[in-house]
């Protein structure tokens, strides 16, 4: 059984279609990585997995059970973690604060002291800055506390977008190292990235977005490969 299935899913905003009958999938302990352009459609597709916008036809699945008619808090209870691009921390409050909030499911609220123990062992920085306002954190800071609040709802599915967005490259390879630690726990995960080489790396399989379709699916290892991908996002002829 797949964990999460998209089938022929249309969506978008108001009378503006944005994705078209998409199809793509996520088993469990896959890391799988959404790449294209800007305005390809592949925030949308985030947006319809974790609820925050309603698809118009198609179907969502989420180990067989249908997910397109739940809220979003139903589906952030069952497991689906979604890191928005900009990585929405609260700046006003705490580090630990923040981390708080990312376990208020009947189902985390008793492991909180437990997860947040893990996510300070997993980014030591967080609980050196644990008493201090998220805005002071730098953005590859910030970008950790995104990710260990999502990690504070013990996730069955991290969902990821763009997060090297704004970070420097020395930043970006520290959170593309801790990715990939999440994946020998056996972490499934599903980025959105620009930077097509940094996805390919640590994720199984690939999809290629462009203009609300899917257009290829492959393994990363093929996509890395293929001449018109080569030359669409990495400038190489």
């Amino acid at each position: 059984m797949r964990m999460l299935e998209l089938t022929q899913v249309c969506a978008g905003y108001g009378d503006l279609r944005v994705l078209f009958d998409i199809n793509m999938h996520i088993d469990k302990g896959e890391v799988v990585a959404l790449v294209g352009s800007n305005g390809a459609g592949k925030t949308t597709v985030l947006r319809s997995i974790s609820g925050e916008i309603k698809i118009k036809s198609g179907g969502i699945t989420w180990f067989g059970k249908d997910l397109a008619a739940m809220p979003a808090y139903a589906r952030a209870e069952m497991g689906i973690a979604h890191i928005p691009q900009g990585r929405g921390v609260l700046g006003s409050l705490s580090v630990t604060d923040n981390l708080i909030l990312g376990s208020y499911t009947k189902r985390t609220k008793p492991k909180r002291e437990e997860l947040m123990k893990t996510v300070f062992e997993i980014f030591p920085i967080l609980w050196k800055r644990r008493s201090l306002p998220a805005e002071t954190l730098s953005g590859g800071q910030q970008q950790m506390l995104a990710i260990g609040r999502a990690m504070m709802m013990e996730p069955e599915l991290l969902i990821l977008d763009e997060p090297s967005l704004g970070l420097a490259p020395i930043v970006v390879d520290e959170v593309f190292r801790i990715l990939s630690g999440l994946k020998e726990q056996g972490k499934s995960i599903f980025i959105i990235e620009q930077n097509l080489v940094k996805a390919l790396q640590i994720a199984d399989r690939g999809y290629v977005l462009e203009t609300g379709q899917v257009i290829l699916a492959d393994k990363s290892e093929a996509l890395v490969n293929n001449a018109e991908v080569r030359k669409a996002y990495l400038g190489v002829v």
